[in-house]
């Protein structure tokens, strides 16, 4: 009897880590294809990116440290030369460009906000986190490299890595939170 419940509960461990791995492989997948779809601004090196959406949605839907080592494995994918980063584009040079402050503030704001998040599904919750926490790590991240990459000043830096993005990255929290919440209860309710 006791050796039935003990196989039973390894089985539920080994589906619940395959069922994560699967999330985690989506995620990064997710990442690769939402790369696909963005735009330069004219005056900016940093482009409007799908992205930040499945940056969001993955932090809502995983824990901390898989949150975390979806980017990682995003970024690592794109510096390895597959053209997964924003425009499609690859290589090292795009993680230590003017731009790549903000690849690297990706894994930290996901990490952050999962952590914060606490396995909570709630909508307001992610929408918060998103605005207070992701949006400022993000925009840090990109500032710094921006400032220190592209020699600009501070305040072009502001105009080129914040202002213009600060409305869009708002919607792509809304949207990243509304998908994490529906796909949280479906997995929930399918579990």
């Amino acid at each position: 009897m006791a050796q039935t419940s003990v196989t039973t509960a390894r089985r539920e461990t080994a589906s619940e880590k395959t069922r994560n791995m699967t999330k985690m492989a989506l995620c990064v997948a997710l990442m690769a294809i939402s790369s696909y779809l963005s735009f330069p601004l004219p005056f900016t090196p940093a482009l409007v990116v799908a992205t930040t959406i499945i940056i969001n949605m993955t932090a809502f839907i995983l824990k901390p440290n898989d949150a975390f080592l979806v980017i990682l494995a995003w970024l690592l994918i794109g510096a390895a030369g597959v053209p997964v980063l924003p425009a499609g584009t690859s290589g090292l040079s795009r993680l230590i460009g003017p731009t790549g402050g903000f690849y690297v503030a990706f894994a930290i704001a996901a990490w952050l906000m999962s952590k914060l998040l606490n396995g909570s599904n709630s909508f307001k919750k992610m929408v918060i986190l998103g605005i207070a926490v992701g949006m400022p790590v993000i925009y840090i991240g990109g500032c710094i490299s921006m400032y220190l990459v592209a020699h600009m000043t501070v305040w072009a830096t502001l105009v080129a890595a914040v202002f213009p993005f600060i409305f869009g990255d708002v919607v792509k929290v809304v949207a990243g939170a509304f998908l994490a919440t529906r796909i949280n209860a479906f997995l929930k309710n399918n579990g």
